[in-house]
């Protein structure tokens, strides 16, 4: 890829983060003809190469994939509660060191962060779900949150094209509250989930267990292929990377789509520090960037800006991005720049033990989760709170890691250990967080990064119907592991687990009305028409689906009509 070292030349389109969102767009401006220049904050990550733990098994590592303790304590405190933070990934973890921020007294946000070309595309789990004509319709119907400026069929067909170019392996099952995509083959169950699916749909109407759609490649197509991209095999270690190209990643998939059209350049180790806006034409004009090495300031331009930074990184931008026009941030005439700060409600739900199958053990690894879809207040809210949830798990057969706490000694204790355990199955609930003004990112007044740029400041809490909906999840899956026969059941629920859903949202939300939303019903800001942002900062309610694929189809779609605007010169 090509690295710029000056600030020239003008380009059609300059995209802010190589993620999920700024890859696709890198992607579909490319290969509408436009010159493109992508700037990435982290540095660079060569496909393959630079996946430094593939492939290595637990006795190759110095602590089994364990990170040093004094490391993890001193460098990655935040990160470290990531359940992907292994010795085999931790490059790809933003240093909390180097990378600070501030969270008001009695938040306990947790900001998990992928600095470096690719982003959390390469950290992500791949779980890829559309969401429904009831997700766009909920805020409107219940008052919380602005109505969307869009409806599923406005999506339908771009989640379609997403899906075909991903590669989303899954079953179809005529949900209305979780509709069928473009799929693969799905990754099916193993045998006690297999067992536990069986147990659930002979036991209830209203509820059906099925294998997680993720962007695992079951069957690869040509337009796979053609990208070099193969075959999943199955080893369960795709946040290290996966060279094959088997999962979807921006590395995998979109970038090197982007580069074959000879359109894209792309910066890395260049840390976007504002946007620069020309009041004289009410249009952004570039942006003002912060070498991440040598610290050396520079300035890129272009016709159309897209921001794709994350949630939080985009909200930092914006709010970084101060002018005459702008006092209190870029394009943020509603003061709606940093508010409604969402993430998933997890880290609730019980585990519990099924017997049998001790005959049985894993084929491969597969690096998928089990899904049992939405059946609470799919038509009206007959529970005592609104919006709803799901559940995601697996299941798994014990073995002697879960034994490190027993006492024992001798050649029989040890030799005890050789025996795998009985399985397990895990329901964790995935709920619909609520948007709420008051849940919200600042810039702090006075503490700043090594960059110089003020360090955000998070002030989020659950809300009365987030708890409920939290013990919600807990207790049902309770119910449903005791309904169905299950033993040993235990629950948890982690109430100091907002940000670690890793799916924040919200923070310049779409809407109808310039006076409460930042983004248009194409992710266009209201305040100035050459600027889009198509992270999870657009989204204007969280769901209880995990939402990359709808960025993605969110991206597509904006780049559809950016582009055309751009060639009838109306931008």
């Amino acid at each position: 890829m090509d690295r710029i070292k000056t600030t020239e030349p003008q380009f059609d389109v300059l995209i802010v983060g190589s993620g999920i969102s700024g890859g696709w767009a890198a992607k579909e401006f490319c290969e509408k003809g436009f010159k493109t220049l992508l700037v990435e904050r982290g540095r660079h990550v060569e496909h393959g190469e630079d996946y430094i733990g593939e492939n290595k098994d637990p006795w190759e590592l110095k602590f089994r994939d364990d990170v040093d303790r004094s490391l993890a304590d001193e460098r990655y405190p935040v990160q470290k509660r990531c359940y992907a933070f292994k010795d085999s990934t931790k490059h790809f973890f933003a240093d909390d060191v180097d990378h600070p921020y501030s969270k008001e007294t009695g938040t306990n946000f947790e900001w998990i962060k992928g600095f470096h070309l690719g982003g959390r595309s390469l950290l992500w789990h791949r779980q890829s779900y559309r969401w429904s004509a009831m997700d766009f319709e909920s805020n409107a119907r219940d008052g919380y949150g602005t109505d969307w400026p869009v409806r599923y069929n406005d999506l339908a067909r771009w989640y379609d094209y997403v899906e075909k170019f991903v590669g989303v392996s899954g079953s179809k099952e005529g949900l209305e509250q979780l509709p069928d995509g473009v799929f693969l083959p799905p990754i099916g169950f193993n045998c006690a989930e297999e067992e536990f699916a069986r147990r659930i749909n002979d036991l209830y109407d209203d509820r059906i267990l099925i294998p997680g759609r993720c962007a695992h490649l079951t069957d690869p197509q040509p337009i796979h292929t053609e990208l070099g991209r193969g075959t999943c095999q199955s080893r369960n270690q795709c946040q290290r990377g996966c060279s094959l190209g088997a999962y979807f990643s921006s590395q995998s998939a979109t970038l090197p789509a982007a580069n074959l059209t000879g359109n894209l350049t792309t910066v890395t180790n260049s840390i976007v520090h504002s946007v620069i806006y020309d009041d004289s034409s009410g249009k952004a004009t570039g942006v003002r960037v912060i070498d991440a090495v040598t610290k050396e300031t520079k300035e890129y331009w272009a016709r159309v800006i897209f921001l794709c930074a994350s949630t939080l990184g985009t909200t930092q931008i914006l709010l970084n991005s101060v002018s005459d026009s702008f006092q209190n941030g870029f394009a943020n005439g509603s003061d709606s720049v940093g508010r409604y700060l969402m993430d998933h409600l997890c880290f609730a739900g019980a585990t519990g033990e099924i017997d049998g199958f001790k005959d049985h053990y894993y084929i491969g690894r597969k690096p998928n989760s089990i899904y049992l879809p939405r059946f609470t207040n799919l038509k009206h809210d007959e529970e005592d709170f609104i919006r709803g949830y799901a559940f995601q798990g697996s299941g798994r057969r014990k073995g002697w890691n879960d034994r490190l706490g027993e006492k024992g000694f001798g050649a029989d204790f040890k030799e005890s250990f050789k025996t795998p355990g009985v399985w397990e199955i895990n329901l964790e609930g995935y709920g619909e967080m609520l948007p709420a003004a008051n849940n919200r990112v600042t810039l702090h007044k006075t503490k700043k990064d090594k960059w110089g740029i003020p360090q955000l400041h998070i002030d989020a809490r659950f809300g009365d119907n987030d708890k409920k909906i939290r013990k919600a999840m807990m207790d049902e899956a309770a119910d449903i592991m005791k309904r169905v026969g299950l033993t040993n059941i235990q629950t948890y629920n982690t109430e100091d687990s907002l940000g670690l859903g890793i799916h924040e949202m919200g923070t310049a939300r779409m809407g109808r009305d310039p006076k409460t939303s930042v983004l248009n019903g194409f992710n266009q800001c209201h305040d100035v028409d050459n600027v889009f942002i198509t992270d999870g900062s657009a989204m204007a309610s969280s769901a209880c689906q995990n939402p990359s694929l709808t960025y993605m189809a969110f991206t597509a779609r904006a780049v559809d009509y950016a582009s055309t605007l751009m060639k009838q010169g109306s931008l």
